[in-house]
């Protein structure tokens, strides 16, 4: 039983989502719902995944070019049985568990995955195992009759249920592990005798309890089987997955002063002991260290944070931003591709791209780095200690010297060596009663 494939059907159209990419391939928390489920997936080492794709197969083989998984077409929606006849080619030769899943149902959990297929190779080998849950809301979905334990007596979809079937609160996800020996015999015996005139899945149960086998269910979480058909659903997936990331950052340290109004992504890394104050928004690969403070209305995206560090409020890092331990940036600063070093300070007014700062450095207000000159970009290097006056701007490439200072309203152009002031601004003048002369010609007192 240890060598596992894995069967995702990804081949509806998600005509409810009205949008131009695939509906799995829509991102919750920054990553794909597809990824997410196949970072599950990873956590069983399957040795053979298929996805089923229909309609814009090309944008979900290039989105999983990376990945060692083959693709099955469905060309015509006629129902679940019928998507996973298409892996059958794939699928040849393989004996062992087969997990059939949904790649717009993205929070199946590894351990869900794991004790469906426990339960696949138990003693009483029941052939078929369904995961089954109990929603608030039994909606549409197909109801599972039990026997008393957990074996099926029988499976129906809502469409076909009789009224009394419909009191049943045990629901079926759709989402089965199956023995690989027999799926795709059972399959062959499917027909599509029914209201929509599909194939379903589920009827493989009630053809494998004729041949024998006592296919069971398990039951799992509403929350891990929730599907995604449109935006609604898929905010509301967004809002379930935020509320269950938070929940586990303050269970590790972190401290979040209004947590409905923080937002992680899929691979945020927050040290404890770390306080994140209202409004902050983390973009994909942030990571922050032990003790630091990112303040309100901040937003940070693919940038590292050190320990005991300070951001915001109303900062901004981007990609390659890196705080070094004890570093911090105040009000309105942006870095971008740029290194904050130990103890630096760039409290407020400020951008730093492609930049290195030293440690102990003080850059200060509405200090910029010019990076760009409308063709390629280049680096500013600011040794330890140095000093950079307000309003200063830093014309790249250029290198100011440790312990430097640059006086306030200074245009630097050309490298400044260590320990050195440089000021770079036009002669101030002085012309006295100039004002007054100027107003009485206008004729203003």
């Amino acid at each position: 039983m240890s060598e596992i494939a894995v069967i995702i059907l990804a081949a509806g159209k998600g005509t409810r989502m009205k949008s131009r990419l695939h509906k799995v391939l829509h991102p919750i928390a920054g990553k794909p719902m597809i990824e997410h489920l196949l970072g599950s997936v990873d956590a069983m080492s399957p040795t053979r995944s298929v996805v089923v794709v229909g309609q814009w197969k090309e944008q979900l083989e290039e989105a999983l070019s990376a990945r060692s998984i083959d693709f099955a077409e469905q060309a015509e929606q006629l129902g679940t049985g019928h998507a996973v006849q298409q892996c059958a080619g794939a699928l040849e030769g393989h004996a062992g568990p087969v997990l059939i899943l949904f790649g717009d149902v993205p929070m199946v959990s590894p351990e869900t995955m794991h004790g469906m297929v426990e339960r696949l190779g138990a003693d009483d080998a029941p052939g078929i195992v369904v995961l089954g849950f109990e929603p608030e809301d039994t909606k549409a979905y197909g109801r599972i009759i039990t026997m008393g334990d957990d074996t099926i007596d029988q499976m129906v979809e809502a469409r076909d249920a009789s009224p009394e079937q419909l009191k049943c609160r045990l629901c079926n996800s759709g989402i089965m592990a199956v023995d690989g020996a027999r799926l795709f015999g059972w399959l062959d015996q499917v027909g599509n005798d029914n209201k929509a005139g599909e194939y379903y899945l589920p009827d493989i149960v009630r053809i494998a309890r004729r041949e024998g086998a006592q296919p069971v269910v398990v039951k799992g979480s509403e929350r891990e089987v929730t599907g995604i058909n449109s935006r609604a659903e898929l905010a509301a997936a967004e809002a379930q997955w935020q509320e269950h990331k938070r929940e586990e950052a303050m269970d590790n340290g972190v401290t979040l002063r209004a947590p409905e109004t923080v937002f992680f992504s899929w691979d945020t890394e927050i040290a404890n002991d770390v306080e994140i104050e209202p409004h902050v928004v983390f973009g994909p690969g942030v990571s922050v260290g032990t003790g630091s403070r990112i303040r309100a209305f901040s937003h940070l995206e693919g940038a590292s944070v050190g320990e005991e560090c300070e951001v915001g409020p109303y900062a901004r890092l981007r990609p390659g931003a890196d705080m070094r331990d004890g570093s911090k940036v105040g009000n309105f600063v942006e870095m971008k591709k740029a290194v904050l070093g130990a103890g630096a300070k760039a409290n407020h007014l400020t951008y730093l791209g492609d930049a290195e700062v030293g440690a102990g450095a003080n850059i200060g207000a509405g200090t910029i780095t010019c990076n760009y000159d409308g063709y390629g970009k280049y680096r500013t290097q600011i040794g330890a200690g140095a000093f950079i006056g307000s309003n200063s701007a830093l014309v790249a490439p250029v290198t100011i010297g440790e312990g430097a200072i640059i006086g306030a309203g200074s245009v630097v152009t050309k490298n400044v060596s260590a320990d050195a002031i440089a000021v770079a601004r036009g002669e101030q003048k002085q012309l006295d009663g100039a004002a007054k002369r100027f107003r009485d010609k206008k004729g203003k007192k």
